[in-house]
């Protein structure tokens, strides 16, 4: 494994992760989507048994995100576990060299650490195996049924936005249009998901 890319000189110095530098444009959705909920805090689940697999699952599912170091790779897998999992860099740099071989992820150079992102073929993969992926962080859900579960809402946002994105840089013109009313209707959905609330509440009142 070549040590300038994951070595802990790159990684570990700064005890943070340095982000996205230089004048690259990912490839992959926009890095805002996973700051919406980053004002949440819930508890953290009681600590798992992580089953043979789940760390290569984990890490394509963070990554079909937004493009990320190996680093964040790591604090992603623990915020979406509520801290209940945190795998060692021994376990995540061996699994993103594996996937690189495998041809679903790639890593780009910057003037920080590398970079990591799914190829076009992680992308399918990560499209095709919505349910495993999603399975990994079953595990470490609230279990309370008075706490909304953000920590499903998340990742799931960020399946939807990788989808988007797919269809924005390989769909067709067809499929581009067809993507719109499918999001315009995902839209009013939502809204009147609010109004129900609203008015249940004002019923009750």
């Amino acid at each position: 494994m070549n040590d300038n890319l994951y070595g802990d000189d790159g990684e570990r110095r700064s005890g943070r992760p340095s982000g996205r530098t230089g004048g690259r444009t990912p490839s992959g959705p926009p890095p805002w989507l996973a700051g919406l909920f980053g004002l949440v805090s819930p508890e953290p689940a009681r600590p798992q048994r992580v089953r043979r697999g789940d760390v290569r699952a984990a890490v394509l599912d963070v990554l079909a995100a937004e493009p990320m170091n190996g680093y964040q790779v790591i604090q992603q897998i623990g915020e979406r576990s509520r801290g209940a999992w945190r795998p060692s860099p021994g376990s995540v740099y061996p699994t993103i060299a594996q996937l690189e071989d495998e041809g679903l992820v790639t890593s780009a150079a910057t003037s920080g650490p590398r970079v990591l992102e799914l190829t076009e073929a992680g992308q399918r993969y990560c499209a095709e195996h919505l349910e495993e992926l999603a399975a990994v962080w079953a595990a470490f859900g609230d279990s309370s049924e008075e706490t909304p579960d953000y920590a499903a809402l998340k990742p799931e946002l960020g399946r939807v936005m990788s989808a988007v994105w797919q269809i924005i840089t390989q769909g067709t013109d067809q499929q581009r249009r067809d993507a719109i009313g499918v999001l315009t209707e995902t839209r009013r959905n939502l809204y009147r998901l609010l109004a129900e609330e609203d008015q249940g509440q004002a019923d009750a009142e």
